[in-house]
């Protein structure tokens, strides 16, 4: 199995079946036999139907998470940060060492001719590159209001909240099939 939920649920079956095979020990006279399996399964049986609950419960929750949602519990993490026109927040080859989000401005990326403004997040590919460099540069077109988050933050918050590491493999989804 790839993944949970179809574990979970060829578990669940299995409990079903072990329970059932006791219970039919007390038919055929060999239920001093096989007791333990009914004791086992029936101990497992609700303890998968939670998990397989549980696992669900979180998929609904990611999928109705909205970007605004995700970083506004982000920004207690958030340094924030003011940079003046003109000035380049790093170069293409950099180590990436932060994730920014955009409060006021603008920023431009010369080598691929792209702008971003308020609400949007940047930085995010660079701190996840196999050597954790920046693809390009970032320079501010206006005075620039960001908040910026340490790489070492990032990455804790992705191991710790799952709709955080869910949203932060669609955005780089989004901009690798932007691209494509």
């Amino acid at each position: 199995m790839k993944t949970m939920i179809p574990l979970r649920v060829v578990a669940i079956t299995s409990n079903v079946w072990f329970v059932t095979y006791a219970l039919l020990g007390l038919k055929y006279g060999i239920f001093g036999r096989v007791y333990p399996i009914l004791v086992l399964h029936s101990l497992l049986l609700p303890l998968n139907v939670l998990r397989l609950r549980q696992i669900k419960r979180l998929i609904n929750v990611v999928n109705a998470a909205s970007k605004s949602e995700t970083f506004e519990s982000l920004i207690p993490y958030m340094r924030s940060e003011r940079h003046p026109k003109g000035e380049t927040l790093f170069s293409k080859g950099d180590a990436a060492d932060k994730l920014y989000l955009i409060e006021k401005g603008s920023i431009f990326f010369p080598e691929v001719g792209r702008r971003l403004s308020k609400g949007a997040v940047f930085g995010e590919v660079g701190l996840f590159a196999p050597q954790s460099v920046r693809s390009v540069s970032a320079v501010c077109e206006d005075d620039c209001g960001l908040y910026a988050i340490t790489k070492d933050k990032v990455l804790e918050l992705y191991y710790q909240n799952p709709r955080f590491g869910f949203f932060l493999i669609r955005m780089v989804s989004a901009l690798v099939q932007e691209t494509a």
